[in-house]
């Protein structure tokens, strides 16, 4: 009987998790469905149920983060420019908290919220990230570029 309490919750976490954990859309060109999100924010599916969760959470990926700054200081215009050079993955950067906007409520995990950054979608394998670090660095426009296992955050305002 213990045995199989245990294989229920076990099987009752995956649902749960796997339910809170969207695949991303790193094509920019394409949405992620029902949900909006802004152009400098990285989508991912998200439950179509209408539940009320305190945060979301996408599938980990892996982001080449190409530039940090000051929080909240790095303009749209700068992460279009960059999402030019990469034009079918999506260029994202965050302003979680920026400017008193509630609804600037996406965020990353692995990252320092102390810090602003701009970076781009670079797979779901460190093999993918690896070779995409070296188109980046190829480009000699972000020399202190480095690889960052994430995932994006909804939290709820």
């Amino acid at each position: 009987m213990n045995g199989f309490i245990l294989a229920a919750a076990l099987w009752l976490l995956g649902i749960s998790s796997a339910m809170g954990q969207g695949r991303i859309q790193p094509d920019p060109a394409k949405s992620c469905g029902h949900t909006t999100f802004k152009p400098h924010e990285l989508c991912f599916e998200t439950p179509k149920d209408d539940v009320a969760r305190a945060e979301l959470l996408s599938e980990e990926f892996y982001g080449i983060i190409l530039k940090t700054a000051a929080r909240c200081s790095i303009p749209e215009a700068e992460r279009a420019a960059v999402q030019k050079q990469f034009p079918r993955l999506k260029v994202f950067s965050t302003r979680f908290q920026c400017d008193d906007d509630v609804e600037e409520n996406i965020s990353y995990t692995n990252v320092n919220e102390a810090y602003g950054f701009i970076a781009v979608y670079a797979g779901r394998t460190l093999k993918e990230a690896r070779a995409r670090l070296l188109e980046v660095k190829a480009t000699a426009r972000f020399p202190g570029a480095n690889i960052r296992k994430m995932q994006v955050r909804i939290v709820a305002s």
